[in-house]
C-alpha cells in the first residue's frame, strides 16, 4: 500500500491579514486597534502583535548566511561564545589566585584591573594565553605601558599567533563619566599611532575600545546605545586611517563593549543590527580584507535595571539579558553578579553569575545553534528597524563633527541624560516596571544594613557639566524606602474595606502596593459593614494613613462620610480616580491613588508629612 504523506495545514484554508483583522476588531467590541494592540517602542517605531512572511520578504537582512558578509546572522561557524569574568581584587596577587580558580572553574574570559604596567606580570602568573581571553583595564594614561607589559608577558609564552584579548584604552571614558575637558584630536591620533605601533607584533589583540556599556548604563535608548556606538568606531576608524593606518588594522584592533538591557527580543536584534551596519561602515573605508568589517563584541549586562531592593529579582533580569546576548551571536559575554548595586561581589554572586551562563550553555544548548533567530517574522522586522533608526542617529552624529566631536561639547551626553530623565519618570509612572521596587514590593524587607558599597566609577574628581547621568533606574524608589528605614516611625496604612466585594478587592491590592514601594506598613482588611467600624478599626491600629477602598459608585457617599468622621487624625486616601472626583475635592478631600499617579511624587509627598 503506498505510504500516503498528509501535511496537517492542508487541512486547513489560508487566513489572509485583513481577514486576521476584521476578526479582532470585532472581539475588541470598538475599541481602537492601534491603541489596544499595537506597541509605540522607545525607538521610534511600531510593534504590530502579528507579522507573516510578507513582512520580510523585501528585507536584505535574510538574504545571507552566518558567517557571509554583513554578518547580521554572525561572524563565526558556531556560537560558542566566551564565558567573561571581571575579576575583583584589592591586590594583583589576590587578582591571579581568583583568576587561576575561576578558569578551572569554567570561565574562557579573563576581566582584570591593573594600577600600573608592573602589574600585569603578576595578575596573568600561570595563566596560558593561548587559551584564555585576556581583557586588561587600566587608567587610559597608563594604558600604552600596560600594553607594552602585556606584549612582553605574551612573547615570553610564544603566544603571539593565539592570543585575543584587548588592553582597555578608552580616552573618552573620563569625557562621558565626568564630563571633563574636551578631546584633542590631534594628540588622541598621536597616542593611537603609538598604541598601534605597540601591539603590532600580536593580531589578535585589540586597543581601542567602543564602550557604549558607559551610555546604556547611563539610560540611553536601545537604538541611541547602537547608534552611538557605530559613530565611535567611525571615529576611531577616520582617525586612525587619516592617520595613515590601513583600515584592515584599524578595524582590527576595534573592540565593542556593548550594554544588554531585559527588552528581550529588541536586544536580540539590536546586536544582530550592530553586526551588519558594521560591516557596511568598514567597508566604506575600503579594507583590503572584508573580514576585517566583523564586529568583536562583549556584552555585559545592564547595571540600569539591577535593583537593592528583592535583589534576586537581578538575576531574572540578568539571565533574560544574557540569553538575548547569547541567541544574538556575540563574542563573549560579562553576566553581572545580583548584588552589585549594594556591594562588592562575593563567591556566591559570582559563582552565580558564571552559572547563569553555563545553564544556558550545558542545559540549554544555546552555544549549538547558530542565528536561531534567522528568519523570524517579528525577529527580522525589530532588525530592520533598529537598524533603520541607529542609521539615522549615526549619520545625524557624522553631520554635527562626529562622536568625538559631539562627546567633547557635551551633546552626546545631554542626549542620553534626556533619555535618562524620560525612563525615570515612567518608572515614576510605573510605564517602565521594576518588579519589587515599584510594583509587587516585599515589603517587609529592609535593605539599608545590606549596603555596603555605592554606585560609583573608575574616573576619579568631580562631575563637570557634560557627564552622564549614570544613576539607576530604581535609585529614587530606593531612597524613599531608605528613608523610611531610617525614620522613627514606619508609617502605617489602613485599608478601609467596604462595600462591593470585588472591587474592595482589588483596590485594597492595588493600594497595598502603591503604599509598600515607600516601605510603608500595611494593615488589610477583610471588610466593614459601615463605615465608622472602619474609622474605629483604623484609630484603634494607629493607622497613620486610611486608604478607602470600594467602588466608584459607592465611593459619592462613603467618602464624605470617612473623611468627616476621620477628622484629620490621619491622612485620607480614596484608591481610584471614580467619576465624583471633582466633588470629593470640593468637601475637602486631596488624596487620590489610581493607575495615572505618579507613585514616585505622590510617596515622597508622604513621606514629607509623615516621617520623624
Amino acid at each position: 500500500m503506498a505510504e500516503k504523506n498528509e501535511k496537517l495545514f492542508d487541512q486547513f484554508p489560508g487566513v489572509s491579514y485583513d481577514e486576521w483583522r476584521a476578526k479582532v476588531e470585532a472581539d475588541l467590541k470598538g475599541a481602537d486597534f492601534n491603541k489596544k494592540l499595537v506597541w509605540r517602542t522607545n525607538e521610534g517605531f511600531n510593534v504590530e502583535p502579528i507579522y507573516r512572511a510578507e513582512d520580510i520578504a523585501d528585507l536584505k537582512t535574510t538574504a545571507s548566511l552566518p558567517g557571509e558578509f554583513p554578518y547580521v546572522r554572525g561572524t563565526r561557524a558556531d556560537n560558542d561564545w566566551l564565558t567573561r569574568q571581571d575579576i575583583v581584587a584589592s591586590t594583583p596577587a589576590e587578582a591571579n589566585a581568583t583568576a587561576l580558580e575561576v578558569l578551572g572553574k569554567g570561565v574562557t574570559s579573563l576581566g582584570l584591573h591593573v594600577e600600573s604596567a608592573d602589574q600585569v606580570a603578576e595578575v596573568l602568573k600561570g595563566i596560558d594565553l593561548s587559551k584564555v581571553e585576556i581583557n586588561i583595564a587600566c587608567c587610559v594614561c597608563k594604558a600604552k605601558d600596560v600594553a607594552r607589559a602585556l606584549v612582553d608577558c605574551i612573547k615570553a609564552a610564544g603566544a603571539e599567533a593565539a592570543f585575543r584579548g584587548a588592553v582597555d584604552y578608552n580616552p573618552l571614558r573620563r569625557q562621558l563619566v565626568k564630563g571633563k575637558e574636551g578631546i584633542d584630536t590631534a594628540a588622541l591620533a598621536a597616542d593611537a599611532k603609538e598604541m598601534l605601533d605597540i601591539v603590532a607584533e600580536v593580531p589578535g589583540l585589540r586597543c581601542f575600545n567602543v564602550e557604549s556599556l558607559l551610555l546604556g548604563n547611563g539610560g540611553a535608548y536601545i537604538y541611541q546605545e547602537l547608534g552611538y556606538a557605530l559613530a565611535w568606531g567611525a571615529a576611531w576608524m577616520t582617525l586612525l586611517t587619516d592617520a595613515g593606518v590601513k583600515a584592515c588594522e584599524a578595524a582590527s584592533r576595534i573592540k565593542f563593549n556593548m550594554c544588554v538591557s531585559s527588552n528581550f527580543f529588541m536586544e536580540l536584534a539590536k546586536f544582530r543590527a550592530a553586526r551588519m551596519l558594521w560591516a557596511q561602515i568598514v567597508e566604506q573605508y575600503k579594507p583590503e580584507v572584508l573580514d576585517a568589517a566583523k564586529m568583536m563584541v562583549c556584552a555585559k549586562t545592564s547595571r540600569f535595571n539591577q535593583t537593592i531592593y528583592d535583589a534576586h529579582v537581578n538575576l531574572l533580569r540578568s539571565q533574560t539579558e544574557t540569553m538575548s546576548a547569547a541567541l544574538a551571536g556575540v563574542d563573549s559575554i560579562v553576566t553581572t553578579p545580583f548584588d552589585v548595586p549594594y556591594k562588592t561581589p562575593d563567591t556566591f554572586s559570582e559563582r552565580i553569575a558564571r552559572n547563569q551562563q553555563f545553564l544556558l550553555k550545558e542545559e540549554s544548548h544555546l552555544d549549538k545553534v547558530i542565528d536561531p533567530a534567522g528568519g523570524s517574522y517579528y525577529v527580522e522586522t525589530l532588525t530592520s528597524n533598529i537598524a533603520a533608526q541607529a542609521w539615522k542617529l549615526f549619520l545625524d552624529t557624522e553631520d554635527n563633527g562626529g562622536f568625538f566631536a559631539m562627546a567633547g561639547d557635551g551633546s552626546i551626553q545631554k542626549a542620553v541624560n534626556e533619555s535618562c530623565t524620560k525612563r525615570h519618570s515612567d518608572v515614576a509612572r510605573r510605564k517602565e516596571i521594576l518588579l519589587g521596587t515599584n510594583q509587587y514590593p516585599n515589603i517587609n524587607e529592609m535593605a539599608a544594613d545590606k549596603i555596603a558599597a555605592t554606585d560609583g566609577c573608575c574616573c576619579g574628581g568631580e562631575k563637570g557639566a557634560n557627564a552622564l547621568c549614570m544613576k539607576r533606574a530604581a535609585t529614587d524608589f530606593e531612597a524613599l524606602r531608605l528613608a523610611t528605614e531610617a525614620a522613627s516611625n514606619r508609617p502605617k496604612v489602613f485599608m478601609l474595606t467596604i462595600g462591593n466585594l470585588a472591587m474592595r478587592l482589588a483596590r485594597a491590592q492595588f493600594s497595598t502596593n502603591f503604599f509598600g514601594c515607600a516601605g510603608y506598613e500595611i494593615i488589610d482588611n477583610l471588610g466593614f459593614d459601615t463605615v465608622a467600624a472602619g474609622i474605629d478599626a483604623a484609630m484603634a491600629k494607629q493607622a497613620d494613613i486610611v486608604v478607602l477602598c470600594s467602588s466608584d459608585d459607592e465611593y459619592a457617599t462613603l467618602a464624605p462620610e470617612a473623611f468627616k468622621l476621620l477628622d484629620g487624625r490621619a491622612e485620607f486616601v480614596v484608591a481610584g480616580a471614580p467619576a465624583c472626583t471633582e466633588e470629593l475635592k470640593a468637601a475637602g478631600i486631596e488624596n487620590f491613588v489610581h493607575v495615572r499617579c505618579n507613585v514616585l511624587e505622590t510617596l515622597q509627598q508622604f513621606n514629607a508629612k509623615l516621617l520623624k
